[in-house]
């Protein structure tokens, strides 16, 4: 039995507001921000999760696949119902393809950067 809850997981981004706003326009909820601090959004999800983007100006994305100069750190995972729709709706809110190839759907999941170059998977749910 653990000690601790997850309370929520903060990203650093150049733009938090961007960023959270292309996940709201992912997941939905609610993007806040204390006004007049850009340096700290959050996004209220609806199944009561939440996700921090805190402000870092030099922030350097991973190399995608690459972790011997600078590794991932972390990526997230979203099960999607239609993989091929989720494709196409993720490039629109300006997310970029690192890894796509499902071979087919023989691999379930497909590799993608958000807008500030953080790895996401959508995985076939």
């Amino acid at each position: 039995m653990g000690f601790a809850t997850l309370t929520l997981t903060a990203i650093d981004c150049p733009e938090p507001r961007r960023l959270a706003e292309f996940y709201a326009a992912m997941l939905g909820g609610d993007v806040k921000g204390d006004p007049g601090d850009e340096d700290w959004i959050d996004l209220y999800l609806p199944d009561g999760q939440r996700l921090a983007f805190q402000r870092a100006p030099g922030l350097r994305p991973p190399e995608w696949p690459r972790a011997d100069r600078n590794s991932q750190q972390l990526h997230l995972d979203f099960d999607v119902e239609d993989i091929d729709a989720a494709h196409e709706q993720v490039l629109a809110l300006g997310a970029r393809p690192l890894d796509a190839d499902d071979r087919g759907g023989e691999r379930g999941f497909r590799v993608y950067a958000d807008p500030a170059g953080h790895p996401f998977c959508l995985c076939r749910a």
